[in-house]
């Protein structure tokens, strides 16, 4: 028995020695370490927040060309072009321009799509700037249920901006930079989710976000 432990012992603290180490590529894949530790909009969203995980990519086409995309981000829209079985209810993302999903506005909600309840309420557009900034604010439980952000605030809970920016690089590339805030209650939490439970499912997700926003743009037309 003794030997047994000693063995899982060793084997928790190298997969903990593990995701250490990779902690900085999971919560910064693709990011400068100016656009990591530079200033992002939308402090002022979560006036508590710290800076969440920041990632990017670079595209070969104009912020003209991505921002389409990003408009129509949702469940019950355009979907999150990442792994449609897992965040989007097994429904395919978009692959091409819906004209009648372009009319995002301040304050519209944004969907997320699940196989038991369907579209349901999950981030308010909170920031809007065409071609520039997209800004989603999100409230819930540590268990994800959205929260009334009109209601005083649970003894536990998450709170966010999710945020979208593009930059215009010569030759009339994008650099699209993933990040925004996050608070956690109780303290405690943030240190569990935020620095070990959600940096490797972000990067799973959001990696592959970005690889799709980027084809999606460069191959549409003009």
């Amino acid at each position: 028995m003794k030997k047994v432990l000693t063995a899982l012992g060793t084997s928790t603290a190298a997969a903990i020695a593990c995701l250490a180490a990779l902690r900085p590529l999971f919560r910064h894949w693709g990011a400068t370490r100016d656009e990591v530790a530079g200033p992002y909009p939308g402090a002022d969203i979560v006036p508590d927040g710290e800076r969440g995980a920041t990632m990017a990519v670079t595209i070969d086409a104009p912020p003209e060309a991505v921002w389409p995309w990003l408009v129509q981000l949702g469940g019950d829209r355009g979907g999150w072009y990442s792994w449609d079985r897992l965040d989007n209810g097994g429904r395919p993302s978009a692959d091409r321009i819906h004209p009648e999903w372009q009319d995002l506005k301040r304050g519209d909600t944004v969907k997320y799509w699940t196989k038991r309840y369907g579209a349901v309420d999950a981030w308010t557009v909170a920031a809007l700037e065409p071609n520039r900034f997209l800004g989603l604010h999100g409230l819930s439980d540590l268990m994800g249920r959205p929260l009334d952000p009109a209601q005083p605030r649970p003894s536990a809970y998450t709170e966010g901006l999710w945020g979208f920016q593009l930059k215009e690089f010569a030759g009339g590339r994008t650099r699209l930079v993933i990040g925004g805030y996050e608070t956690f209650r109780p303290r405690a939490a943030r240190w569990l989710l935020s620095q070990w439970i959600f940096p490797p499912i972000v990067w799973v997700m959001q990696a592959r976000m970005l690889a799709v926003l980027k084809r999606n743009a460069e191959r549409s037309p003009g």
